[in-house]
Formats: structure tokens, C-alpha cells, sequence
């Protein structure tokens, strides 16, 4: 069983530093998070070490991944490696997490069928990425597994992916924490508690898209509405004994009340 201190590992997250820090957060564990390209940002663990003895080091960064993407619009990618292997796990949202694997020497382990679905949910040019990433499929005894996580990035250099000079899969974890802590645009990320982390992510979720629609005008416009339209529907169905209408307009008159709530509770806190 490889030892912790073997094992190496990073997050790469396809959305800005400033979005990834509150969700990263949520891992409870103290991670140093830099820019990586256009639209990507990676995530180094800072602990030392990481992974508990014994405990895989794939199942380790899954588990990140994972929980990562969960509540998140944008795809992480885990990349990690020890001694006697290598690998990714790509999680996007509720959806089953895709991975595949490669003996230190590069023999591949893993399935075509991972690649394909890895290349959609990226959004990958289906036919040259994807003879790219067959060729990382194939027997080839010249490209170890290091090689093999060099071509994987070569790849997603095309979605802008760029990695800080360094930050290389296969390098030990001392020397990733030492690059990532030199970049200038760094940023310790620490668990701070479940409201701070809350919190957090709430304020990225407001500067987003969808922000004005949860606080402001627009929102307050919206519970004004479904208040509006909750309560007369709920009194027809109480006249009527229908359960349906009845339990329509509540519904409705739940949600007015809740946007109404929420963007008071916020307003407050500015």
C-alpha cells in the first residue's frame, strides 16, 4: 500500500478563483487555490499530509470532487497519482463521476467508454480531442503514467487550461504546495465555520446570472406575484374542497413569503 507522503494531487475547478473559494470551503480542509488559465482554477491541499494511511488516494480525491460539484454549475476535475498509479475523476453536478486510471509504468486500466463521456461533459471536439485522448488509451511502452496526466492537460489546453509552471501530475506534494504559495494571486482557503461558508456561497450565487432574481427588485416583483396569485387560489380551493388548488396556491404563497424573507435577511446583512 503506497504511502500518504507518495501521493500528490490537484483540483482543477472550470470557473474563476473568486467562485471556487466559498464552494471550497465546504471541504473543511485547508487548500491553496490559484488561477489556471482561462475560465480554470486549481485547487492545491496544503495539509501535509492529506490522505490518512491506508486510505486510496483516488477514493480520496473523488470524495473532493465530488463534493465540490455537487452544488456547483461547473465541472472539477481531479487529478491525482502515488507510486504505483495514476488517474482522474472528472464530477459535474448529481451526475455519476467518470474516471480512469494508469499503471505507473502507463499501461492503461480504465475504459474507452469513461473517455468518451469525460470528453462530452467537457465539451470537447468530439473527433480530434477525442483521438487524442484514445491514443492515452492505447498500449504505448515509451509514455509512463506521468506521460500519460502530461497528454491528458495537453488536451484540455484547448478549453484554456493553463496550468502555473510547476504545478505538473507527478511532482511531489511538497514541491506542489511550494509553487502554489509563490503565485501571485493565491489565496489560503480554511473552513470558517458552516454560516460564514453559507454565506459565502450565497454571495457568489447573488453576482451571478441568477442573483437579481433571488435579491432586489426583480425578486421582491416575483414574491409580490406568486403572493398575489397563492392567495385567491388557495381560497378557491378551500371553497371548492379541492386539495389540489388548495395545495397550488399555499405552494405559492410559501415561496412569495420566502423570497420576501430571504431578501430582507440579506439586505440586513449588507
Amino acid at each position: 500500500m503506497p504511502s500518504p507522503e507518495s501521493a500528490g494531487a490537484l483540483l482543477l475547478c472550470r470557473a474563476e478563483p473568486a467562485v471556487v473559494g466559498p464552494a471550497a470551503q465546504l471541504l473543511r480542509r485547508t487548500m491553496l487555490l490559484t488561477s489556471a488559465g482561462r475560465e480554470w482554477s486549481v485547487l492545491v491541499p496544503e495539509e501535509k499530509p492529506w490522505a490518512a494511511e491506508g486510505e486510496p488516494v483516488d477514493r480520496v480525491l473523488g470524495g473532493w470532487a465530488g463534493a465540490l460539484a455537487v452544488g456547483a454549475t461547473w465541472p472539477v476535475l481531479a487529478l491525482w497519482w502515488d507510486t504505483d498509479h495514476s488517474g482522474f475523476t472528472l464530477a459535474s453536478g448529481f451526475r455519476r463521476p467518470v474516471g480512469y486510471e494508469w499503471l505507473a509504468n502507463g499501461t492503461p486500466v480504465g475504459e474507452h467508454e469513461a473517455l468518451r463521456t469525460f470528453a462530452a461533459r467537457l465539451g470537447l471536439d468530439p473527433v480530434l480531442d477525442m483521438q487524442a485522448l484514445e491514443a492515452l488509451a492505447e498500449p504505448d511502452s515509451e509514455a509512463d503514467a506521468r506521460a500519460r496526466m502530461r497528454g491528458l492537460l495537453a488536451v484540455l489546453t484547448r478549453t484554456g487550461l493553463t496550468l502555473p509552471a510547476g504545478l505538473t501530475p507527478g511532482e511531489p506534494a511538497d514541491r506542489l504546495r511550494e509553487v502554489a504559495r509563490v503565485q501571485p494571486d493565491v489565496e489560503r482557503v480554511e473552513w470558517s465555520g458552516w454560516r460564514d461558508a453559507v454565506h459565502a456561497e450565497l454571495d457568489v450565487v447573488e453576482s451571478s446570472s441568477i442573483g437579481p432574481w433571488l435579491r432586489g427588485p426583480k425578486a421582491r416583483c416575483v414574491a409580490a406575484a406568486q403572493l398575489a396569485a397563492g392567495l385567491p387560489l388557495t381560497l378557491y380551493g378551500l371553497r371548492r374542497r379541492s386539495g389540489g388548488w388548495a395545495t397550488a396556491g399555499a405552494v405559492l404563497l410559501a415561496h412569495g413569503a420566502l423570497g420576501f424573507a430571504y431578501d430582507r435577511m440579506r439586505a440586513g446583512r449588507a
